[in-house]
């Protein structure tokens, strides 16, 4: 269940995987590599800034299209 108090500016991690359109698994493994940095919530319900997870979705488009 997604957390209803979140604070601006930040994205559950199911928030994240929609934006990166990966699964909630992948989130976590992209946490572990040191590509995502949780930056609030709970060890159960982390939080992602929103700036950081859309710099990583552009990335990730970038290497696509490359």
């Amino acid at each position: 269940m997604e957390s209803q108090m979140i604070r601006p500016g930040h994205l559950t991690a199911h928030q994240t995987a929609r934006v990166l359109g990966i699964r909630l698994e992948s989130v976590r493994k992209l946490v572990q590599r040191g590509q995502l940095e949780r930056s609030g919530g709970s060890p159960r319900q982390p939080w992602y800034p929103a700036a950081d997870v859309a710099a990583l979705a552009a990335k990730r488009a970038a290497a696509k299209a490359a």
